[in-house]
C-alpha cells in the first residue's frame, strides 16, 4: 500500500484497545487516523471533518454500526454519504456479511483483526473512492461541456432562424406558405426568395450535407451566395452556376448542397425551375394530374463545369407548385412506407383548397410516417398557389 498521510482514516470502535490496535497498524501504513469511541461521536467527527474512509465497529452500545451507517448514508452532503465504510464485526458467517452490506457497508473485515487483510480491505476501498472521484469529475466535466454545446446551438439556432423568412412574401394573385423544421436546434435545410431585376420573384431552396452546427454554418452561406449570385445575374441558371461556382471556389469538393430555384413571374404565371441534385418539383394542377420536374444537374459543389438547364411551366389559376427537402419523405417503416416523389405527388390531389392546406397535408403525411418518431432529416417545404 501506498503510504499517504494526506489520506485519513475514522474509527469508532466502543473497545478502547481495539482501537489502539487499528490506529498503530493505520499509523505505520502511513495513514492519519482519528479515533471515536461510539457511534454519535462517529456522527459528528464525520460531519466536522469527513475523512477518506471509516472503519466501523459493529457492535457499539447506543448506537451500534448498522444504524450509524443508515444515518450516514442519508446525509445530504453527497461527500459525507459516499464515504467508504468498512465494518468491524465479531461475529462471523454468511448471516453477519449480510447484515453488514445490508446496513450500507462497502466491505467488512472479521476480529479478531488481520492487518494483512485489513490493509488490503482498506487499499480497495480507497482506490475505489479515487475512481469514483474521477468518474465523478470526467462526468462534471462531460456536464459543463453539454450545456456549453447546447448554449452554443441555442446560439446558432437563433441565428438560423433570423435567416429563415418568418412570413411569405405578398404576391398579388398568389398564396404562399412555408415551414421548417430541424431534426435538431439547427438543420441543414435553408429557403428563401429573393426579387429579381426583371421583377420575377426567385424561390429558392438549399439541403447541405449533414446536420447540426457544420450544416447551419453551409447554409448560412448558401443565402449569402443566392443573394450575391441573384444580384448580379437575371436567369435562374445563371443564379444556379453563379452559387455553384461561388462554393466551389470555397470548399473546393470537400461539401456539396442540393438545390432548386423557381423564378416565378407573378403577372403571367410562367415560371423557370433550375434543379441541382434537388427532389423534383411537383406542379399540381387544378385540372387533377401532377406535374415532376427533376433536377438537370448534379448537386452544388461537386463539379466545377455544370450546365444548368431551365425548365419553363405556365401556372394556371388553381395550380400550385411545391418545392422541398428530402427530409418531407419521412422515415421507413413496415406498415407506412417511405414517401418518395411519386407518392407525395399522389398526396398532393385533389389540389387543397388554399397553399397552407396543401402544405399542412404534406407535412401530415411525413409525420404519420414516423409512427411517432422524430424525424431522420430536417423537413423544409414551399407551397406556392395562383389563386382563383
Amino acid at each position: 500500500m501506498a503510504k499517504n498521510a494526506g489520506e485519513r482514516i475514522l474509527v469508532a470502535d466502543d473497545d478502547a484497545t481495539s482501537r489502539k490496535l487499528l490506529t498503530r497498524i493505520l499509523t505505520r501504513a502511513g495513514f492519519g487516523c482519528t479515533e471515536v469511541p461510539d457511534g454519535i461521536a462517529a456522527l459528528k467527527a464525520l460531519q466536522a471533518d469527513p475523512p477518506e474512509l471509516l472503519l466501523l465497529d459493529y457492535d457499539m452500545p447506543g448506537m451500534n454500526g448498522a444504524e450509524v451507517l443508515k444515518q450516514l448514508r442519508h446525509d445530504a452532503n453527497s461527500n459525507i454519504a459516499q464515504i467508504p465504510a468498512i465494518m468491524l464485526t465479531g461475529h462471523g458467517g454468511e448471516e453477519s456479511e449480510v447484515l453488514c452490506l445490508e446496513a450500507g457497508a462497502d466491505d467488512f473485515v472479521t476480529k479478531p483483526i488481520n492487518e494483512a487483510v485489513l490493509r488490503a480491505r482498506i487499499d480497495t476501498q480507497l482506490r475505489l473512492r479515487s475512481m469514483r472521484s474521477q468518474l465523478q469529475e470526467q462526468n462534471d466535466e462531460l456536464e459543463a461541456w453539454r450545456r456549453n454545446l447546447e448554449r452554443d446551438l441555442e446560439a446558432a439556432r437563433l441565428t438560423q432562424q433570423s435567416l429563415i423568412p418568418q412570413k411569405p412574401p405578398t404576391l398579388p394573385g398568389w398564396e404562399i406558405a412555408a415551414c421548417y423544421r430541424p431534426v435538431i436546434q439547427v438543420g441543414g435545410d435553408i429557403y428563401g426568395w429573393l426579387r429579381m431585376a426583371d421583377s420575377r420573384t426567385l424561390f429558392w431552396m438549399v439541403d447541405a450535407t449533414g446536420h447540426g452546427a457544420s450544416a447551419a454554418l453551409l447554409t448560412t452561406l448558401a443565402k449569402l451566395l443566392f443573394h450575391h449570385g441573384t444580384a448580379e445575374n437575371n436567369q435562374p441558371a445563371q443564379v444556379m452556376e453563379a452559387v455553384n461556382n461561388d462554393f466551389r471556389s470555397i470548399f473546393g469538393a470537400r461539401s456539396f448542397m442540393t438545390a432548386m430555384c423557381v423564378a416565378l413571374d407573378a403577372t403571367t404565371g410562367r415560371a423557370g425551375i433550375v434543379g441541382a441534385g434537388h427532389p423534383p418539383l411537383l406542379v399540381a394542377r387544378a385540372g387533377g394530374r401532377t406535374e415532376s420536374i427533376s433536377s438537370s444537374a448534379p448537386p452544388l459543389g461537386l463539379l466545377e463545369r455544370t450546365e444548368f438547364v431551365e425548365t419553363s411551366v405556365d401556372l394556371e389559376p388553381g395550380d400550385a407548385f411545391l418545392l422541398y427537402t428530402d427530409g418531407i419523405y419521412g422515415s421507413e417503416h413496415e406498415d407506412n412506407p417511405r414517401l418518395s416523389a411519386t407518392r407525395l405527388a399522389e398526396r398532393l390531389q385533389p389540389l387543397a383548397e388554399s397553399a397552407q392546406a396543401l402544405l399542412d397535408r404534406v407535412v401530415e403525411a411525413t409525420e404519420m410516417g414516423g409512427n411517432g418518431e422524430a424525424l431522420p432529416d430536417d423537413v423544409a417545404a414551399i407551397a406556392v398557389r395562383r389563386s382563383l
